[in-house]
């Protein structure tokens, strides 16, 4: 009778024990998960943006060198232009891109981060605890909203093929290349430029010009400390070449007035290259620049004039 009463007494406070474990685990669940942000009916929590800061920093190593709060208001920043892009393109009535497409799209990534194949990208962010398929889900809504942004603007792009096509005819069969880094930045409402160009200028100073174009840049960009790859002075406009021209490796250009905001400029390294010159083929891919360009331009402004009509809730 004695053993049976300590077998029943046992069974009590194991039951107990158990119950108080989940009490604990659910509050502290509560607790580790919190809502940061209300966008319209999208939400990003704490641990969204823990994990967003991951991705960010596996893109860009040097983000590290950042305070935490910093860091944190990078992500966030970027979560919410995200979820801005997701809320317009949820209106469309086509959500899947193409396999080949998105791997197109890490391709780009990879490379620009010197890593050599999709495998080692996939272990490579696998060290900051983000999964292959968190990226595509990613890179998906960011097709998407390109997608968009092409179907509503194509028809607006103005291309002069013969313009291009006599500046192809007087290409020099040595050209200038360059790895660009980019900010991208426009003011907000009652903001001076001049004002938000000096706290760029003096980021740029303390924090390096990467960690900078993660805090200002608008552009997609960003995610990579505005990393653009080696660019050919064949696909730059001639407005930007004349700036970029003139500078010595490590400067950076004035503040650039494009339609959308203002770009600056980095020259990180410059080469000479040889080229043979297929002008067709020149004109094929000098033609779909100035459309990207275009398009860039106009993604920039519509996401301005959309981002003022959704309600952003910060708690």
């Amino acid at each position: 009778m004695y053993i049976k009463l300590n077998k029943i007494r046992y069974l009590k406070i194991l039951i107990l024990l158990i119950l108080l474990f989940n009490f604990n685990y659910n509050n502290s669940s509560a607790i580790e998960s919190k809502i940061i942000v209300k966008i319209n009916d999208k939400i990003i929590t704490n641990i969204d943006i823990k994990n967003e800061a991951n991705y960010l920093i596996a893109l860009n190593p040097k983000l590290k060198t950042l305070k935490e709060n910093k860091i944190f208001e990078i992500a966030k920043s970027s979560l919410i232009r995200e979820k801005i892009k997701e809320l317009e393109t949820s209106r469309l009535n086509q959500n899947i891109i193409s396999k080949n497409y998105l791997d197109s799209i890490i391709e780009k990534i990879y490379k620009n981060i010197g890593l050599k194949s999709k495998n080692e990208f996939i272990d490579h962010i696998a060290n900051f605890k983000i999964s292959i398929s968190s990226v595509e889900k990613k890179l998906t809504n960011e097709a998407l909203w390109n997608q968009l942004i092409y179907q509503k603007f194509y028809p607006k792009i103005k291309v002069d093929e013969n313009k291009i096509k006599n500046e192809i005819k007087s290409y020099k069969q040595y050209s200038n290349s360059y790895l660009l880094y980019e900010i991208l930045f426009s003011t907000k409402e009652n903001e001076k430029s001049i004002d938000l160009y000096n706290r760029i200028e003096k980021s740029i100073s303390e924090n390096g010009f990467e960690n900078t174009a993660s805090i200002f840049s608008i552009s997609q960009s960003s995610k990579t400390g505005g990393r653009l790859g080696w660019i050919d002075e064949s696909s730059v406009n001639k407005k930007i070449l004349k700036e970029i021209s003139v500078l010595k490796i490590g400067e950076y250009t004035k503040p650039i007035l494009i339609p959308g905001g203002f770009l600056i400029l980095k020259v990180d390294d410059k080469k000479s290259v040889e080229k043979k010159i297929d002008i067709e083929n020149e004109l094929i891919q000098r033609i779909k620049a100035t459309q990207n360009e275009q398009l860039n331009q106009y993604s920039i402004i519509f996401f301005n004039k959309i981002k003022k009509e959704v309600i952003i809730d910060e708690k």
